[in-house]
């Protein structure tokens, strides 16, 4: 292994780990026995446009349900944005072909007449 790529293989393995600090984490007392679980993650992830847009004007209206049931819950709000909410609408791309007429010139030789 040469010294140039050793900072780089410790940035590559030490980036991970630094994110991994980030990741949010659930206490288990958090969990509901009745908490929402995947279909309501579902469900309100793909009202979750909507909901956001009323959630500005009313106070009692929010986004994501706490407590919910955790990973299940994440999952289901995850697929109800991305599949079926508002990541779900494909991009409408038109094309139009361009047919531009340029007169050619005829380069024919002209033939005489009097053959």
């Amino acid at each position: 292994m040469s010294a140039r790529r050793t900072p780089a293989l410790v940035a590559a393995l030490a980036a991970p780990l630094a994110l991994s600090a980030c990741a949010a984490s659930q206490a288990p007392a958090a969990v509901a026995p009745a908490a929402p679980g995947f279909l309501l993650g579902l469900w309100h992830g793909f009202i979750f446009p909507i909901a956001w847009i009323v959630s500005l004007f009313a106070e009692r209206v929010a986004i994501y349900a706490v407590p919910n049931s955790g990973g299940w819950y994440d999952f289901g709000y995850f697929l109800g944005i991305v599949v079926f909410g508002v990541g779900a609408r494909k991009t409408h791309t038109i094309t139009r072909d361009r047919i531009v007429h340029v007169p050619i010139k005829d380069v024919t030789p002209a033939r005489d007449s009097q053959e």
